[in-house]
């Protein structure tokens, strides 16, 4: 910086409002000044501006997994919305690991960001408060939370519940709900709602039949459809309900495979209406989430929370919508 100012002559503190406060410099000034920058191809140390001021110019996203299109597409809208408020976006990926998950936090936390957001791996979320109790600002995304906090989530049990009315309207009786480890509310809202619908339909909610899986990716998908194909066909569900669209989509996949037919043979539905959903073999029917709203609405609680004393802490919770394709009607 004090090249610069030698070089146009001018203050330190010129060249420091030219970069943090241009509204202050004049424009003739302010073009000398830059014009110095770029000669000498300065570039500002943000560390030690860190330093200083205490604080940085990112946010941070703490994802439960990144190879899932959902996520990338969540991240998207954080993006958005960082990027009008000039600042940059951290993206971590927890694999489903809560130890990886703490790490990050304890990382982030030492960098000093402006806020974290974060959707959650299981339902321990003490090093999460804590985080959020030592002031770093931080909202829950895809997961709802007390009035203690912000977060920004989906009505999964209502998503659940669309899911399995629609197939009940089919005329499906033999319904199974596939994929996630029930530690993660996600995938307990979504089989809640499932057997609401049941309930409502005049059904025992207990006939829904559950198959967990430990992951959330196709490999489980084709995993479930060599179980499903296992059970003796009388017994054998009619139509499956997905925990998300890239386990519908590998028991898709692999039942095809196996010289099944999808929907005669067995109806499938996903859920997040990924962009993968509409260009299957045979497109999938699908819980569709809002998930760039989702992001940009859930930076945006970040960024006021992290801006001023007023801030209220939210929760916002979108509707899903169901969106009918081949896997489940024909002729669609």
């Amino acid at each position: 910086m004090k090249d610069v100012a030698a070089r146009a002559g001018v203050s330190l503190g010129t060249v420091s409002n030219v970069i943090n406060r241009p509204e202050r410099v004049s424009e003739q000034t302010r073009t000398r000044v830059l014009a110095a920058i770029a000669a000498l191809g300065f570039v500002r140390n943000e560390s030690a501006r860190q330093l200083r001021g205490g604080g940085s110019r990112t946010l941070a996203y703490v994802v439960l997994d990144a190879s899932n299109p959902f996520f990338t597409d969540v991240a998207r809208g954080v993006q958005e919305a960082a990027d009008a408020a000039g600042l940059a976006v951290y993206l971590c990926d927890s694999r489903q690991d809560t130890a990886r998950q703490d790490a990050y936090l304890d990382l982030l936390e030492q960098q000093r960001v402006e806020g974290v957001l974060v959707t959650p791996v299981g339902t321990d979320e003490e090093r999460i408060r804590q985080l959020a109790g030592r002031g770093t600002p931080v909202v829950l995304v895809d997961r709802s939370s007390g009035p203690g906090a912000c977060s920004v989530a989906v009505d999964d049990v209502l998503g659940g519940d669309l899911a399995v009315t629609h197939l009940l309207e089919l005329g499906h009786r033999r319904i199974i709900f596939v994929g996630g480890p029930d530690t993660l509310s996600q995938v307990r809202d979504r089989v809640t709602g499932a057997r609401r619908a049941l309930g409502r339909a005049g059904r025992d909610p207990g006939d829904l039949v559950v198959l967990h899986t430990q992951a959330l990716d196709f490999a489980a998908g084709r995993e479930a459809a060599e179980r499903l194909a296992a059970i003796p066909a009388r017994d054998r569900p009619t139509a499956a309900f997905c925990v998300n669209d890239l386990v519908a989509l590998g028991l898709l996949q692999q039942t095809v495979r196996m010289g099944y037919r999808v929907p005669e043979d067995l109806a499938i539905v996903g859920y997040d209406d990924i962009e993968f959903a509409e260009a299957a073999s045979v497109p999938l029917t699908s819980v569709s989430q809002p998930r760039h709203l989702l992001g940009r609405t859930a930076a945006e609680l970040l960024l006021d929370e992290a801006g001023g004393l007023s801030h209220e802490h939210r929760q916002v919770v979108f509707e899903p919508e169901l969106v009918v394709r081949a896997s489940t009607q024909r002729g669609r």
